[in-house]
């Protein structure tokens, strides 16, 4: 009988420590679109905008956890949240702008970009977007999980989608296989090259070259993984499956992510 309590206790505080992103989550399902067949989206700031209200309401309870509160929450809840945070507040910053930008790279300066703007507070201290994705996601390494780059959204059209869903712990695993599948599976920005028996990937393969090395030993072999995503040629798998396969890397479309007025 006690130890029925016992986990009984244990249970009902690890729901109280669960974090709500239910509000996020109404806000993208209204206001995000899966695009070319969901291997990209697109985001509608004036709704969003529209909506600010709730949107600073759920910034306002992610700014509201503190250190203690976070270190409670499981691995995966600390991931989703720490992911959640990061595409929330970039949100923010573009519809703080007087305009819409028409990229994230026209925010700031020369000298202080928008990914080191210091515009907001989590975990009990003013940060950066840089320094959540950098510093708590993969300078963590019991966070660290080379999918997140298929989840953080850097608000371009190059960057790999922004879901229509909130990231959620109890199906972070799923979320993060589905989001780098669909990513790898857009013809536009990861494909074979056969003329030049190449395959093109996205830059991101080569900005975060280290990250994807560190999960599976070689960027081959992390991209192997999803050779069906990527729809290579048989021939093409054995080369890549093997360390062989040429890979070059994609221009970046720093476009913002919106949708078109029709």
């Amino acid at each position: 009988m006690l130890k029925t309590l016992t986990f009984a206790l244990l249970l009902l505080s690890s729901v109280a420590q669960a974090f709500d992103h239910g509000a996020w989550n109404q806000l993208l399902k209204a206001h995000v679109q899966w695009q070319r067949g969901g291997v990209a989206s697109t985001v509608d700031y004036p709704g969003l905008r529209a909506d600010r209200e709730k949107l600073d309401g759920y910034l306002g309870r992610l700014s509201a956890v503190d250190q203690a509160h976070f270190n409670a929450f499981d691995e995966a809840e600390q991931l989703a949240f720490l992911i959640n945070a990061y595409n929330a507040f970039t949100v923010k910053l573009i519809l703080d702008q007087d305009t819409l930008p028409d990229s994230i790279r026209d925010i700031g300066s020369v000298f202080s970009g928008p990914w080191s703007q210091r515009f907001f507070t989590l975990l009990g201290k003013e940060r950066t977007l840089d320094e959540v994705e950098h510093d708590l996601i993969r300078g963590n390494p019991a966070l660290m999980d080379p999918r997140i780059h298929f989840a953080v959204n850097c608000a371009s059209l190059g960057c790999p989608a922004l879901r229509p869903e909130a990231y959620q712990g109890e199906r972070l695993d799923s979320q993060l296989t589905d989001s780098t599948r669909r990513f790898l599976s857009d013809r536009s920005r990861n494909y074979f090259d056969a003329e030049q028996q190449a395959l093109r990937v996205s830059r991101i393969f080569e900005w975060y070259n280290e990250d994807f090395v560190d999960a599976a030993g070689s960027l081959s072999a992390f991209l192997a993984r999803y050779a069906d995503a990527l729809a290579l040629p048989e021939a093409a798998r054995r080369a890549l499956d093997q360390g062989d396969l040429k890979i070059r890397f994609e221009l970046y479309d720093w476009s913002l992510n919106r949708l078109e007025e029709s």
